[in-house]
């Protein structure tokens, strides 16, 4: 079965400095098969076993960076069908004219329905947001009013902020494009 790995805060502003060479060697090593990445940010893809439990598999590759580097990673796992039917759920205007489009993707025990409930509860600009079974998809339609947008104005600042792993459209677009080959 094909996954996807999400890894959260890992080379930005050349912190948590993760090659991605050596990690795809490091999962490999694991027993993983067809281990590629895409972009400098922690976008892993790879094989397991088709019997193999999400948990063991997300368990396994969470085993790996731990006993590699000196920070924690966390991550959202996803079985590649299913980030591929989430993405074919999405509404028309995450395809339409959207200044920016992002993905919150859940990590592995965070409460949906608590992210859901302080979304909800948020006063939204010129932005539109669906909740989706494995992340929150967020379109800012206008790039001069984004710094009023409530995507800008609170998720820093949200409990639940760290307990996510952020994709760009473009991003979230090129993995599935990269799932869909294979």
């Amino acid at each position: 079965m094909e996954y996807v790995a999400l890894l959260r805060g890992i080379n930005v502003g050349g912190n948590n400095k993760v090659v991605m060479s050596e990690l795809r060697e490091q999962v490999a090593a694991e027993g993983f098969a067809n281990v590629r990445t895409y972009i400098n940010s922690g976008n892993l893809l790879f094989e397991a076993e088709a019997d193999a439990p999400r948990d063991e598999v997300a368990e396994a590759v969470e085993h790996v960076l731990a006993r590699r580097y000196d920070f924690p990673i966390r991550l959202a796992l996803l079985a590649g069908q299913d980030y591929l039917a989430e993405l074919h759920n999405l509404p028309d205007w995450w395809h339409g004219e959207v200044a920016r489009r992002d993905a919150l993707f859940y990590m592995r025990g965070l409460d949906r329905g608590h992210v859901r409930e302080r979304i909800e509860a948020m006063e939204l600009g010129d932005e539109a947001v669906y909740f989706g079974e494995h992340a929150v998809f967020w379109g800012k339609f206008d790039e001069k009013n984004f710094l009023k947008t409530a995507y800008h104005r609170r998720l820093l600042r949200e409990d639940f902020y760290r307990q996510v792993t952020i994709r760009s459209g473009s991003t979230v677009e090129k993995i599935a494009s990269l799932l869909a080959r294979d």
